[in-house]
């Protein structure tokens, strides 16, 4: 384990702004909104706002005041923060994001999960709170081969785990996380007490088509997420067909262009947060999304982030048995989970469905996930 500190060189920041004075833009469209993708009105303002605005000194001191630490698992570089609770007998969480997400994604509940008396919790709720970045995100890449997928990341988590001394220990995960944190079960079932997922997809919606029987058995809100799920297959899920098709291809716009990686990313802060009808920066701060974004751009990880979604449509692995691990899901709106078809392959012992906070939910409603992961733990300590 190596302390780290993150201190990006003055160069790097200077030829960011550099890019951003020198923006060559497309045309549009007249009156088309957000329907073609990002508005360049919009990117226009924001890209302005992040070159003479934006102080990435402020948040990189803030982030700095985490503990951190990387180390070497399977040939691999594993960025993670570790902030234990004030006390000792806190359970051990594992906390995985997801994409266009990094842990900038947990600022927010890192102190409620961690010393929850402060926060107005009870004090037996307390989390021990490690988060790592995912192999290739951040300043956990580049990935320096072939083969990092969602269970060979679980294998590492696993790892990283026990060099902490954590042999007891629970798992949360959204979007990408929400694939990893049951893997993860399932590859250390004696220590993992239990899974909590958001933003769940695979292993948590129906695969292929539902019949027309099945469906009117379904209830109105699961009916409403079936409807969901075909609006992403038919018109959002371009990103996940390049990235695991063609991740090589897309990095070269993405890594040279700061512009391009910042519109590659909000538009899914546009369309996943809630209400979607609104701006991203109505549901999450304006700064912590250039934070976050500002992790993929400053470590050029574009390639080794798409490279997980190859992996994984690569690896025909994917767990087929049921699991045992006890498995929490909180469904925010506009997510996807629907109960009869999670409980077919995880051992669900706890469901929650809330109508606000969408898929980036520790930035959105941090407080909701908070209590809800605290109320799932807390019968498994």
């Amino acid at each position: 384990m190596t302390p780290f500190r993150i201190d990006i060189p003055q160069a790097d920041l200077d030829d960011l702004h550099r890019r951003l004075s020198a923006v060559r833009w497309p045309s549009e469209l007249p009156d088309v909104g957000w329907s073609r993708g990002v508005p360049l009105a919009y990117l226009k303002e924001l890209a302005e706002y992040w070159r003479t605005a934006y102080d990435w000194r402020k948040h990189e001191a803030a982030l700095n005041e985490i503990p951190q630490y990387t180390t070497d698992i399977d040939g691999q570089r594993v960025h993670f923060l570790h902030a234990r609770s004030p006390r000792p007998d806190a359970l051990p969480l594992i906390l995985t994001h997801g994409w266009p997400g990094s842990v900038v994604e947990f600022l927010k509940v890192i102190g409620p999960l961690t010393d929850p008396a402060a926060h107005g919790g009870d004090p037996g709720d307390a989390f021990h709170v490690i988060i790592p970045s995912l192999p290739g995100f951040g300043f956990s890449g580049p990935t320096r081969e072939a083969g990092w997928n969602s269970g060979r990341v679980a294998k590492a988590w696993a790892q990283l785990m026990s060099r902490l001394g954590y042999d007891r220990y629970g798992a949360q995960g959204g979007d990408l996380g929400a694939l990893v944190a049951p893997e993860l079960g399932r590859a250390a079932t004696a220590q993992v007490v239990g899974v909590h997922v958001n933003a769940a997809s695979f292993g948590f919606i129906p695969f292929g088509n539902v019949p027309d029987e099945e469906r009117a058995t379904l209830t109105a809100a699961e009916q409403t997420r079936l409807g969901l799920l075909q609006e992403f297959m038919d018109d959002q899920s371009g990103y996940f067909k390049i990235s695991a098709t063609r991740p090589q291809t897309v990095a070269y716009a993405l890594t040279d262009s700061p512009v391009g990686q910042l519109a590659w990313l909000v538009e899914k802060f546009k369309e996943w947060t809630f209400p979607a009808a609104g701006l991203p920066e109505e549901a999450i701060d304006r700064d912590l999304l250039l934070t976050d974004a500002m992790l993929y751009w400053l470590t050029g990880t574009a390639g080794s982030v798409a490279n997980l979604y190859y992996e994984n449509m690569h690896a025909n692995t994917w767990p087929t048995g049921p699991a045992t691990t006890p498995t929490g899901v909180a469904v925010f709106a506009n997510d996807l989970p629907i109960r009869r078809y999670a409980e077919y392959g995880n051992n669900i012992t706890h469901w929650s469905e809330f109508d606000r906070g969408g898929h980036f939910a520790a930035m959105e409603a941090p407080d909701l996930l908070t209590a809800d992961i605290r109320t799932f733990f807390r019968t498994l300590r």
